[in-house]
């Protein structure tokens, strides 16, 4: 087998040339504030905005900074008017129930005029009340009334009067009150002559006095009070027949303008009761001399009849797009207030304020999952709405009984919008697995890739992105070199052949700090310099860790070799993330043989330090030894693998391919080139498979040889089909180029060994014996070798295994 050649520079990074993007900055750009390169999502988007049936809301699946906001709001300005109906919503007093507010639907810019005409009425009614009572018909009919029972008890007492006196009792009326005194001759007897009197006229008198006080306490308990009970019954008649003549002058002008609306009808009804009701009120208030002013209009008893506009859509031109930053209970059903009162909370149907869901009600509710899953009650209750179709107002404290003071019930508002919600994949699946009703209520999945393709039109409309991202953050245009830059590190970013980053915020990022080091430099354009001055920047603020491990390995505290050879050691390449920063760090692997069963021990995964995927790497390697080398033979060998001075969980495959080279190596007792370090996941027919962080993992290894000190015989391998997704570092371009550094793509383990050992590493002939001066063909000898002293150990005698002649 043929070594790999060491790949040219040319094919270690993607180069953007400026001079094709057609501009010299980025002010002679038109902006793109669409979605670039989404066309899956940008589709499902459109359906799930378009279909009108219940349940096809949408759940937008992707990365944070991937521009899932973005592409709602584009899709919204597509659509243009095709929009849900909006209507005004207002809430007033339930004169039966002031704990039950009653909700009012206008068409749209309605609600406000209503609000105003209700303040309006009031106002009229505070001074056309008093001026109905003060009127001379009003004033004249409360005096007949008056005249009538006054005359009435004056009669009343004046036939009492004429029959006591008749009976020789006079009715004596001093102060208010009532006495009788016997009367001689016409004219009242003092007590010594009644006493003079016969004795049977004294019991007459006596007992006639007694009847006629008997009469008189009728008069003065039953007969005048009851009279003036029925006078003020008919006063307060006669008050509702002035009130109502009075209040139904305006009602009735309100009832004509609003005469489409039954509720609103209905309101104006319980309204005009009610004042006829309360007229007291309206006339104390003219009396005491209360001032009209906006504070003072409905205070107090007058507040009963004001309107609480709840949603005002007077002003909205376009169906609403309501994104809640924080989609907590209160802020996604609204809230009911309280104030404090005397040391009492209390609350009324003026204290009712819109939540996210009322606000959004005729368009569009964009939410972030993940807050919303975080929030109490918030998931279930946004479940309710969606099935129910309505926004019921509750206190949630209430609910719970945290709170004992009287909170209210509204009537619920009918709702009609989209629900939209962000989250990444895993939050998606596992909804869609944990909530049997999350696929019922959001049937439309709009997966938004992490990576767009690299095409000539991406290509320019990347560009435009950045023009518009200049403007929108008052940035320093670019030159075509530093857009060139922006574009060639979207694609390290991307880490896939031929793709472009579809995060736009890490984008923006740059440019901000690109913006930053160019004001620096006092210069009016951002150029390549300051891109990449912003990219050291980033990596230099989060390289700490980095560092402290390149240091430990520079002084040998953590031991990797960058030269000579060793048997059954190889230097492996992993990936440490720290935060968003991810880095490569080489790892030393070593690998020991001998007689055994066949069992390769993995020793992390023996202390549990190893993931199951990267067992599987191991049971792999297994397999692969054993169809290769002992198809014929029992595979008798024991091998253990381990990372060195590996103190941390070790997960993944992509270490299979260098742990596989270091069991061929001690197998076959042939030394590694330590210069070399490689990274690849193999198959069980030792084909190598890709890995990913191929660009941090080759840059990491770089870095511990240069600090060693380049020779030009260092080198990493990679998988051959890695290469499409090298996007290296100028530094190690620039060692490739003088010759200090390479990088070679293998596609088998082969490939591998030859270029570790330098020695051929050997083909199989038509009996599957592979040459004894190759690496296969000792390999080969050795398993031979242990499968006949396995045998030998347990006397069964000398195996029929294939032999080298």
């Amino acid at each position: 087998m043929i070594s790999p050649e060491a790949l040219p520079v040319e094919s270690l990074s993607y180069t953007c040339d400026a001079r094709t993007l057609g501009f010299d900055t980025t002010q002679s750009i038109t902006p793109y504030e669409g979605v670039i390169g989404q066309p899956r999502a940008m589709d499902a988007i459109r359906f799930g905005m378009g279909i009108p049936h219940p349940g096809y809301n949408l759940f937008l699946l992707g990365r944070p900074g991937v521009g899932k906001e973005t592409a709602v709001r584009h899709v919204l300005e597509e659509m243009g008017d095709a929009t849900h109906e909006l209507f005004d919503w207002c809430y007033v007093n339930n004169f039966q129930d002031q704990t039950r507010p009653r909700l009012l639907q206008f068409a749209q810019g309605e609600g406000g005029p209503f609000c105003e005409d209700m303040k309006n009425l009031v106002e009229d009614l505070r001074s056309a009340i008093p001026n109905t009572f003060q009127g001379e018909s009003y004033q004249h009919s409360v005096q007949e009334i008056d005249e009538e029972y006054e005359k009435l008890e004056e009669d009343t007492l004046a036939d009492l009067t004429q029959r006591s006196e008749q009976q020789g009792i006079r009715l004596i009326q001093r102060k208010g009150q009532f006495t009788f005194a016997p009367l001689k001759d016409g004219k009242t007897i003092e007590i010594n002559e009644f006493q003079r009197l016969p004795e049977e006229e004294r019991k007459r008198i006596e007992q006639t006095s007694d009847t006629l006080q008997a009469e008189l306490e009728s008069i003065l308990t039953i007969t005048i009070p009851q009279w003036r009970r029925e006078r003020q019954d008919r006063i307060m008649q006669l008050n509702r027949q002035f009130t109502t003549r009075a209040v139904g002058h305006f009602i009735n002008g309100l009832k004509q303008h609003y005469r489409n609306y039954d509720a609103v009808i209905a309101y104006l009804d319980a309204v005009e009761q009610d004042v006829v009701e309360h007229v007291a009120v309206f006339r104390a208030a003219a009396e005491n001399g209360l001032e009209g002013d906006d504070e003072k209009d409905f205070d107090g008893a007058f507040q009963r009849y004001q309107v609480n506009l709840f949603i005002d859509n007077s002003k909205t031109e376009q169906a609403p797009v309501v994104y809640e930053d924080k989609p907590s209970f209160q802020a996604l059903f609204g809230r009911i207030e309280h104030e404090a009162q005397y040391g009492t909370l209390i609350t009324n149907f003026t204290l009712l304020k819109p939540g996210a869901l009322h606000r959004a009600n005729g368009g569009y509710l964009l939410l972030d999952a993940h807050k919303l899953l975080t929030q109490p009650f918030a998931w279930e209750g946004l479940k309710r709405v969606l099935y129910s179709r309505e926004v019921k107002m509750e206190s949630l404290g209430q609910t719970l009984s945290l709170i004992s003071t009287v909170s209210l019930e509204p009537e619920p508002i009918p709702v009609n919008l989209k629900i939209v919600l962000m989250g990444d994949r895993m939050l998606y699946y596992m909804l869609a697995e944990f909530d049997p009703e999350f696929s019922e209520l959001f049937k439309v999945e709009a997966d938004f890739d992490e990576t767009i393709d690299r095409s000539p039109e991406n290509l320019q409309l990347l560009g435009q992105v950045v023009a518009m991202l200049v403007r929108k953050l008052s940035l320093k245009h670019l030159t075509a070199r530093a857009v060139a830059a922006v574009i060639e590190r979207s694609a390290r970013l991307a880490a896939e052949d031929e793709k472009f980053s579809s995060r736009m915020c890490t984008i923006e990022d740059l440019l901000v700090e690109a913006h930053y080091w160019a004001s620096q430099r006092a210069t009016d354009l951002i150029d390549a310099e300051d891109i990449e001055r912003a990219i050291k920047a980033q990596i230099s603020r989060q390289d700490r860790v980095r560092d402290r491990l390149y240091e430990n390995i520079q002084k040998g505290i953590v031991s990797i070799a960058t030269g000579g050879a060793v048997v059954g050691q190889v230097n492996g390449l992993s990936v440490l993330e720290v935060g968003q920063f991810a880095f490569g760090v080489p790892v030393r692997i070593t690998a020991s043989t001998r007689l055994g069963e066949g069992e390769v021990v993995d020793i992390e995964r023996e202390v549990e330090m190893g993931g199951p995927i990267h067992s599987k790497g191991i049971f792999i390697l297994s397999a692969f030894l054993g169809a290769r080398y002992a198809s014929r033979q029992p595979l008798s060998l024991s091998a253990s693998l381990t990372f060195e001075q590996s103190y941390s969980e070790v997960e993944g495959d992509s270490a299979s391919l260098a742990e596989l080279c270091a069991l061929l190596s001690s197998l076959a007792e042939m030394p590694i080139n330590q210069g070399m370090a490689l990274t690849g996941s193999v198959d069980q027919l030792g084909n190598v498979q890709a890995i990913g962080a191929v660009n941090e993992k080759i840059e990491g290894f770089f870095a511990v040889c240069r600090q060693a000190g380049l020779t030009g015989g260092q080198a990493v391998a990679i998988p051959a089909t890695n290469t499409g997704h090298l996007m290296l570092s100028a530094e190690v371009r620039a060692a490739v180029r003088d010759g200090q550094f390479a990088v070679y793509p293998v596609k088998h383990v082969d490939e591998a060994m030859a270029l570790l050992t330098g020695l051929p590493v050997g083909e199989a002939d038509e009996k599957g014996i592979y040459p004894e001066d190759s690496v296969n063909g000792r390999v080969q000898a050795k398993l031979l070798e242990l499968a006949q002293l396995r045998q030998a150990f347990s006397g069964e005698g000398k195996p029929a295994g294939p032999v080298a002649e």
